[in-house]
């Protein structure tokens, strides 16, 4: 009995330790895309609420699209989906686009069943995670469902350090 759990906990370990290293080292693409969050001048939690006009928010995120800093939000309307981009600089949405194929469609659904059993917003989400961890700047905001349960999965960073939390959304 003493080998099966001592295996379980060594499997457990070996699994984990390639996530936690790239939490810990940031690859390039971090690394570009925290030296593009300088530029930005508004918040995630300021991008979910300037896409809200073009629907409900599901999920936001800095990133960096074609070697373009872009803060890209999904938002869902009745059964439609779209990207809203909104400018980092003036938090104005700048351009909207159906999602209506490929993995962003099926992001899209997934982040809208999480929502769906949210009892709170993915700002309300980012805000406390913020609150949690003094000085990071929220990167972005994924709800997913775990054991049943919505979750905010906020990717949180400042400087060269990066993490993850978890927010409950019920």
């Amino acid at each position: 009995m003493k080998t099966a759990t001592i295996a379980a906990v060594v499997s457990v370990v070996l699994v984990s330790a390639p996530s936690v290293g790239w939490s810990q080292q940031p690859d390039k693409g971090h690394a570009e895309l925290a030296k593009a969050l300088n530029d930005a001048k508004i918040s995630l939690q300021r991008g979910l609420t300037a896409s809200a006009k073009e629907g409900k928010p599901i999920s936001a995120k800095y990133e960096m699209e074609e070697g373009k800093f872009q803060l890209s939000v999904y938002t869902m309307k009745g059964d439609q989906f779209s990207e809203v981009i909104v400018d980092h600089k003036t938090g104005k949405v700048s351009k909207t686009q159906p999602i209506t194929q490929g993995d962003d469609l099926t992001h899209a659904k997934a982040q809208s069943e999480a929502m769906a059993k949210a009892k709170r917003s993915l700002d309300a989400a980012t805000v406390e995670a913020l609150k949690e961890n003094k000085g990071y700047r929220a990167v972005s905001v994924m709800p997913a469902l775990k054991d049943g349960h919505p979750v905010a999965e906020v990717e949180l960073v400042k400087g060269a350090d990066w993490k993850t939390v978890s927010e409950k959304l019920d």
